[in-house]
């Protein structure tokens, strides 16, 4: 796990701890502050635009209000991941004494991010990734995934229907590491065998590949009949533009956060009949989620996506854990009371907190296919539920 310089520690230890700790802002009658970690610039800026969407979303037809509280916010850029997030981490505890941190896609991001809520008992909600070796778990909360579960969900599918090895591919960082690993080990466990020649899968440079022909090409020189894949932002744009072009016929089957977003409008017609698995399929049929996919349209004339999805139930879980939390809430009681939360009713299916922070929930298959309206990826079958 990636931990922050000694002088940047010693640095955030030595601030003042969370505003409703010391002040009793909601006491005063003062709003609780919350700090937003969107990437807003470098490969993930897409995603920063649909996370500020679905928190949004969630305030404007509740009120403006998390708890029956005013709320204020206050957003730092994510950009690429480590030190960005590292830089806006610091400003949030030591300068804007925010009471709860909400935010992040990348895994470097909440490695950044993560030893300094733990050191200054803050809550964090991360609505992005999550590495697979955090430890203290204590005050981070997770709304989307863990970085693992969409390959491991997708890959006895794979290995049944694939006739044939698979070759395994992704971004060279933490993120790419977990969710094309999560792919490997499931896979490998039953039986699949891998077509890349070394029996590893293949990492390209992040966030800096534009070109991947290379690759590619690697791919077209072994024996493989399927490729699994990883990327996301503009690297899954170039990634899936490039492989059509390629001339590759191989079917591509993906994590699905690889044709997820606005990258699949940059992707165009390339990106149709890739499979994909995810927790979150715009055309799910369950009550929260037709009210959801209604207001999200109205508000933004397209359709919802899994990064509006989890910063929208980030939003909501506050709500339920600061009105739990009591007439004058801390730092301390609202993190308390989201460990007491039940199920979570998301647009993509009920889901409550397992004992590792993040998600018990479905996950599914998904297939991209061109309507009259532009493209979906549509829900094709539930794979497997994941968490514990």
């Amino acid at each position: 796990m990636a931990v922050l310089t000694t002088v940047a520690l010693l640095a955030v230890s030595g601030c003042t701890g969370s505003s409703l700790a010391d002040d009793d802002q909601a006491a005063a009658g003062g709003p609780i502050h919350i700090g937003l970690v969107w990437p807003q610039s470098g490969v993930y800026k897409t995603v920063g635009d649909d996370f500020s969407r679905g928190w949004q979303l969630y305030l404007d037809t509740h009120g403006g209000k998390l708890g029956g509280h005013e709320i204020k916010t206050t957003v730092v850029d994510e950009a690429d991941g480590k030190q960005a997030a590292r830089t806006g981490i610091k400003k949030l505890v030591e300068q804007d004494r925010v009471d709860i941190v909400v935010g992040t896609i990348s895994s470097d991001a909440v490695a950044a991010i993560y030893p300094v809520i733990t050191e200054k008992k803050i809550p964090y909600v991360a609505t992005g990734g999550r590495p697979d070796d955090l430890k203290d778990l204590t005050y981070t909360w997770h709304t989307s995934w863990q970085n693992r579960d969409a390959g491991s969900a997708i890959a006895d599918y794979i290995r049944t229907n694939v006739k044939g090895s698979v070759y395994a591919i992704g971004p060279d960082y933490k993120g790419g590491w977990d969710q094309v690993g999560g792919f490997v080990d499931a896979y490998k466990a039953g039986g699949g065998k891998l077509a890349n020649p070394d029996d590893k899968a293949l990492f390209t440079p992040f966030p800096t590949t534009t070109n991947f022909l290379p690759y590619l090409n690697a791919v077209a020189a072994t024996d493989a009949k399927a490729v699994f894949a990883f990327f996301g932002g503009k690297n899954a744009v170039d990634f899936v533009t490039q492989y059509s072009q390629s001339g590759l016929k191989l079917p591509l089957y993906a994590a699905g956060f690889t044709t997820e977003g606005a990258v699949l409008t940059g992707q165009g017609a390339a990106a149709d009949g890739i499979f994909s698995s995810l927790n979150y399929a715009p055309d799910l049929d369950n009550p929260a989620n037709r009210a959801f996919a209604t207001e999200f349209q109205k508000a933004y004339t397209t359709v919802p996506d899994l990064y509006n999805v989890t910063a929208y139930d980030a939003a909501l879980l506050l709500d339920q854990a600061i009105a739990a939390a009591g007439p004058n809430p801390t730092s301390a009681s609202i993190n308390a009371a989201i460990g007491k939360l039940g199920a979570i009713p998301s647009p993509r299916g009920d889901w409550r907190f397992g004992t590792e922070h993040s998600p018990i929930q479905p996950w599914y298959l998904r297939q991209v296919r061109a309507d009259g309206r532009g493209r979906a990826n549509v829900l094709i079958q539930t794979l497997t539920t994941l968490g514990k």
